[in-house]
């Protein structure tokens, strides 16, 4: 594995494994209220194209970050539209 591909799974797994906090605080309180609904559909939106470039680019740590980002926003945004 090149250096490039190591920075970027880095820099892939440190920004996506930051949403864990948020994902346990909305689920542990039941309560999203504090959350920006438009914030969080911008970013899911954009989350979810930066996956498509890494699919059309085959740039495994764009598509690995990014597909788990994706997953733990979309987490949260449900739990906005359910919570609250």
């Amino acid at each position: 594995m090149n250096l490039d591909s190591v920075v970027g799974l880095l820099a892939g797994l440190f920004t996506t494994i930051a949403f864990v906090p948020q994902v346990w605080q909305v689920w542990k309180s039941r309560s999203a209220r504090d959350i920006s609904l438009p914030m969080y559909l911008i970013f899911t939106a954009g989350v979810a194209l930066w996956l498509g470039y890494g699919l059309l680019t085959g740039t495994m740590p764009v598509i690995v970050a990014n597909a788990v980002t994706l997953v733990l926003a979309g987490a949260v945004l449900a739990m906005k539209l359910r919570f609250g």
